[in-house]
């Protein structure tokens, strides 16, 4: 038998819950396109955000440490796909379409410039006056301009599903600007999906890179509810934890959050009495959510992250390296934007050079932003 896109479909129908976002009833594409044989058009839209030259470079780009201070920390990358792998477990468990939830988690961070939510925050302002920079905001600019792999058109040419859920991407760190896609409506619980697995996976393994880096360490947990839980459970010592013992606690807490988040959130459509996606676009909140005493836990852990590995002095170090090196870059592009490659020039008849400046920044990756600065003013480097 084979499995054809009209099948994939039909499946869908049969089995997906009832306000689940259905493949066959997108609302399409701006360029109009003839539908694959054998993907829907969220799987369509999958594939095309794996293939582009944005997602590769998040290879290379910062979760918490930079790519250089080792091979075993989360890059922007491995926290993507661990987001994605959250997200299809989270669907799945729902009743939702899970293509679409994994395609709205794989695109989420595209936007993201080299050195992290740091890297952001300077980005953002040097552009003070000229827009600013948010990397949601980028992410749409990706999938929408910046991508240049079809003769037919700009961008990805995604579903309009597919791009309604990447603006409306928002978390803790991340707020969203719907702009034309619908901004009264609540995002659809594929995108709700999306923007919770992004932080339940950035704690688990943010907390996992803390105490493999020894930035922090077991017993600089003690006293907060959700590590005493889990030290207890498995009568792990906080001031004798090996490396199996951390990572048997983060697998042991990731699993925890989930299953928490798939227990009150579907408690809280049955609440709601959602029957429909109508319905879930009318309601005033968000239904993908943890548990109100999970929420607290967690809360309490994420200041601890705050307070002692973000704002740890060699984090801290890693900041200023950034603001240095994006700082310099941006006012050289400034001062004489013939040393932009030619395909950045030749945009500055459409943008302004503060914006096709800071295109050309946030797409570079922290070894590339590095090795440009040696390029400019390293005399024996070749340019």
């Amino acid at each position: 038998m084979i499995a054809t896109r009209e099948l994939i479909e039909e499946r869908e129908r049969a089995t997906l819950a009832p306000y689940a976002v259905l493949a066959a009833e997108s609302r399409g594409r701006t360029y109009p396109e003839r539908p694959p044989e054998y993907r829907t058009a969220f799987q369509k839209d999958r594939d095309r955000v794996l293939h582009t030259t944005a997602f590769r470079r998040l290879e290379y780009k910062t979760q918490v440490f930079v790519n250089y201070e080792g091979d075993y920390y989360r890059t922007r990358l491995t926290h993507t796909l661990e987001v994605a792998q959250v997200a299809r477990t989270l669907a799945r468990a729902l009743g939702v379409n899970e293509d679409l939830a994994e395609t709205i988690a794989l695109a989420h961070d595209l936007g993201h410039p080299p050195f992290g939510h740091a890297g952001e925050r300077i980005l953002d302002d040097l552009l003070t006056g000229h827009g600013g920079f948010d990397h949601n905001k980028q992410t749409l600019r990706i999938v929408t301009k910046l991508e240049e792999r079809y003769p037919e058109f700009v961008g990805l040419n995604l579903s309009w599903e597919t791009v309604e859920g990447i603006v409306k991407h928002e978390t803790e760190y991340d707020l969203t600007d719907a702009g034309a896609y619908e901004p009264s409506w609540r995002a659809s619980i594929e995108a709700q999906i999306a923007n919770v697995a992004d932080e339940t996976a950035y704690n688990a393994h943010d907390l996992d890179d803390g105490l493999r880096s020894g930035l922090i360490h077991g017993h600089d947990l003690d006293g907060l509810r959700i590590w005493d839980r889990f030290t207890s459970e498995l009568n792990f010592d906080s001031w004798r934890m090996t490396e199996l013992d951390r990572r048997v606690l983060v697998r042991e807490l990731l699993g925890w959050l989930i299953t928490d988040l798939v227990h009150y959130s579907a408690a809280n459509i049955d609440r709601a009495g959602i029957g429909s996606l109508a319905d879930v676009r009318a309601l005033d909140r968000s239904l993908v959510q943890h548990s109100p005493e999970v929420s607290e836990e967690l809360s309490e852990l994420k200041e601890f992250l705050y307070r002692r590995l973000y704002n740890h002095y060699r984090v801290v170090r890693q900041v200023h390296k950034a603001e240095f090196f994006l700082t310099t870059l941006y006012k050289a592009y400034l001062s004489r934007p013939t040393i932009l490659p030619p395909s950045v020039q030749a945009r500055l008849d459409q943008v302004s050079l503060e914006r096709a400046a800071c295109d050309y920044l946030a797409g570079m990756t922290d070894r590339f932003a590095m090795d440009e600065y040696k390029r400019l003013y390293d005399p024996y480097e070749r340019t």
